[in-house]
């Protein structure tokens, strides 16, 4: 039976999830010599191939050296893709690159791509992929050093030994660009609280991480190509990037707003902690997690801001999670091209196909469903409130990692429906759908038209 590469991401990725628990469930994995728990060794292997950060048990003192390292090789494995792993791998073994290859690539950053009809116009053609493949590499290796590079130092200025400061400093860097929000210190960043420098390499790590791979290669080919090229970035770049800095702003300006007199988080500080405080929690909703500020200390207002930002996420073909920025300024733009009467939706310069916006309206559409689902679930398992039921799913669903601390509260079934929430935030609502939709038949008829009234 033909696998097509929706399928073959979810059978590559459950895999991944089997062989990484029954690695973390080995008594080398554990500190102790002990093992954990099947639950709590799936839950961490989910949330790192999923580069999620969600964990049950304390990351700082329950794994050994072992276990740091398959966790480690999990959330680097999970921020690049298995699919564009598989390539890579295929590539550096027989020196080039088959359209099979080039296909799956170009399914892992866009898995429209497989469906009938979907146009080559697209952010990151097939011509491109080894391109691409050659950026995801060399961003991956220069952009973790360089991160690893500004941590270590800070780190040892703070009394840790060199080599221990170099590990860690090389697992917050990957833990940063990948987007998963693990920390490995004793402490979390608690004693970090206030320091600008550190926090603002992480708050850059993430923020390269959640732009997306796609957006990175065009970065990089409109700076270093001739200057005919350089006049051009393409719509989904643009398209990603405004959205995001939007997304970040906003959600800057709110949290501060919000949280401005609340004495248990940015209430006590002075304004420029508060501000850069609340930006940095803005950019950590993009799929980060590396968090600072306790969300059950929040007004249930802030609460419901970082929600809606963690359900957005970030770009497309990154290592952030959620519905994506594009799947929101697609649905926005359709929204106001209705508004003002145009047949299409347009930004700039270009316009953007129907069949976007029913992909876009689909994404929703199942992340919502897949939120509401859990959260009713975990709560009618465990009794606990709407509130923080929800921001704990939509944490998973968005491979956030931000969390209330209910994670580790929940009885074994209630950790199993979370790590399932993750992996169907990671594999994504258009693979599920691709993979889904490759057991429909072509229909070869079509019905009368009739439309209903709708709002």
């Amino acid at each position: 039976m033909h696998t097509t590469p929706a399928r073959f991401a979810i059978l590559v990725f459950t895999s991944l999830v089997a062989i990484w628990t029954a690695l973390l469930s080995l008594p080398i994995a554990s500190a102790t010599g002990t093992g954990v728990q099947l639950a709590d060794a799936l839950f961490t292997a989910v949330s790192a191939i999923c580069v999620t950060g969600l964990s049950t048990v304390d990351m700082a003192s329950q794994w050994s050296m072992f276990g740091e390292v398959v966790i480690l090789l999990g959330i680097q494995i999970g921020g690049v893709g298995v699919l564009t792993i598989a390539s890579l791998l295929g590539l550096t073994v027989t020196r080039r690159l088959g359209l099979r290859q080039r296909l799956l690539v170009a399914s892992d950053t866009n898995p429209n791509r497989t469906t009938r009809g979907a146009s080559e116009s697209q952010a990151v053609g097939l011509g491109d992929i080894g391109g691409l493949l050659s950026a995801v590499a060399i961003s991956l290796l220069v952009i973790e050093a360089a991160l690893t590079l500004l941590i270590t130092p800070r780190l040892v200025a703070d009394g840790m030994a060199f080599w221990p400061a170099l590990w860690n400093g090389f697992y917050l860097a990957a833990s940063a660009f990948t987007n998963t929000g693990f920390v490995p210190l004793a402490d979390g960043l608690e004693p970090y609280l206030g320091d600008y420098y550190l926090l603002s390499v992480l708050a850059i790590g993430v923020f390269l991480g959640s732009i997306g791979f796609p957006v990175i290669f065009a970065l990089y080919r409109y700076v270093v190509k001739g200057t005919e090229k350089r006049r051009h970035l393409g719509l989904h770049a643009k398209l990603t990037l405004a959205t995001t800095l939007l997304f970040v702003i906003l959600g800057w300006l709110l949290i501060t707003s919000l949280e401005w007199n609340n004495p248990s988080t940015l209430g006590s500080e002075d304004v420029g902690r508060t501000l850069f405080d609340a930006w940095y929690m803005s950019i950590m909703t993009r799929s980060g997690g590396l968090g600072i500020i306790d969300p059950m200390e929040m007004n249930g207002s802030t609460r419901l801001v970082l929600d809606m930002l963690m359900f957005v996420g970030g770009g497309s073909a990154s290592t952030a999670g959620g519905i994506k920025v594009t799947t929101i300024a697609v649905l926005f733009l359709a929204a106001y091209a209705e508004a003002r009467g145009y047949k299409d939706m347009q930004a700039f310069g270009r316009r953007i196909p129907t069949e976007v916006l029913r992909v876009a309206v689909s994404v929703l559409i199942w992340g919502a469903t897949i939120v509401l689902i859990s959260t009713t679930a975990i709560m009618h398992i465990s009794g606990t409130t709407l509130d923080e039921t929800l921001f704990e799913v939509i944490s998973a669903f968005g491979t956030c990692g931000l969390s209330t601390g209910l994670s580790e509260a929940l009885p074994d079934s209630g950790k199993y429906i979370l790590a399932a929430t993750m992996w169907a935030g990671r594999v994504g609502t258009v693979t599920l759908a691709a993979a889904v939709a490759a057991t429909s038949k072509s229909q070869l008829f079509r019905f009368p038209e009739e439309r209903p009234i709708v709002g």
